[in-house]
């Protein structure tokens, strides 16, 4: 039987795509059911946020020339998701969050290490606090 990989009533179903020249041209996705011989598929989330004091930082402005650059080599470096979440009317504090995605939970741990490594080696400011957070399958 063909389906979508969204109408499978079964959650143990997993949406297979062919080669294009292996099928004709519209064929739709086929469901397959999950066997023992194929990979288990688990997203492990992890999420770091830094409490940063700032330095010779006396505006909004300058602030925000400290951290932008600090957000923008922590995308361009690791491939994550960073925002400034806490602080914003504060000229000498900020708050960052880095999110990060991962199959593993070892390699999750070890890309939050280095994030932490490289946030704390910057010497725009001081690192008050790090707090990071793991979610699994279960939870």
């Amino acid at each position: 039987m063909v389906m979508s990989a969204f109408c499978c009533p079964d959650r143990r179903i997993r949406s297979i795509s062919h080669h294009p020249r292996a099928l004709p041209a519209r064929t739709p996705r086929q469901c397959l059911p999950v066997s023992d011989n194929l990979p288990a598929m688990f997203a492990w989330v992890g999420v770091i946020e830094f409490d940063l004091l700032l330095g010779e930082v006396f505006s909004l402005k300058q602030k925000r020339s400290v951290i932008r650059p600090l957000i923008a080599e922590l995308k361009r470096t690791y491939a994550v998701s960073v925002a400034e979440v806490a602080h914003h009317d504060l000229h000498r504090r900020a708050g960052i969050a880095v999110a990060v995605v991962a199959g593993d939970p070892a390699h999750l741990t070890e890309v939050l290490d280095t994030i932490e490594r490289q946030v704390s080696g910057h010497p725009e400011f001081t690192l008050v606090s790090a707090e990071r957070r793991l979610r699994g399958p279960e939870d």
